[in-house]
């Protein structure tokens, strides 16, 4: 797998953007939106369910419609690209390009405290950039990338 690619994919503190719901380019907005078609007017039907099929869930469809809506928006173009649109409080893009390094882990200062995460973002993150370190970030990705994001 081409690094350049991959690094469209993977963030600089190791999420996979790709992967992730708000992502343009990710598989969640592309299916979504093909869910979205395929439903069609589906409104009408929910409606119907609920009594033909006596199917009460059916009633909470526009909540899902409102949610597949959201998912099929792909409002970020990756964390190279712009700032994250998910963790508000990341400094790690403006960090590895002050240091012009493409991950947290080719930083002398990794681990360190100024990435802005939460405590269980600062954990995965950590353990994420040692895996990078000790393995390959070519081999980080082939090991991740058909996997759920939010597992």
């Amino acid at each position: 797998m081409e690094y350049e690619f991959i690094k469209t994919r993977i963030a600089p503190c190791g999420l996979h953007c790709g992967k992730c719901f708000s992502f343009s380019e990710g598989e969640i907005c592309r299916l979504s939106e093909q869910l979205k078609l395929s439903l069609g007017d589906f409104d009408i039907y929910a409606e119907r369910f609920v009594s033909i099929l006596n199917e009460p869930i059916f009633a909470k469809y526009p909540d899902f419609k409102e949610m597949l809506s959201l998912f099929s928006q792909g409002k970020c173009k990756g964390c190279r690209k712009e700032r994250c649109v998910i963790f508000k409080s990341c400094n790690v893009r403006d960090c590895i390009e002050d240091k012009a390094i493409d991950f947290c882990f080719e930083c002398p200062d990794f681990p360190c405290e100024n990435t802005g995460f939460d405590n269980h973002l600062q954990k995965r993150w950590k353990e994420i950039n040692i895996e990078m370190k000790e393995g390959g970030v070519e081999a980080y990705y082939n090991r991740i990338k058909d996997k759920p994001r939010y597992d």
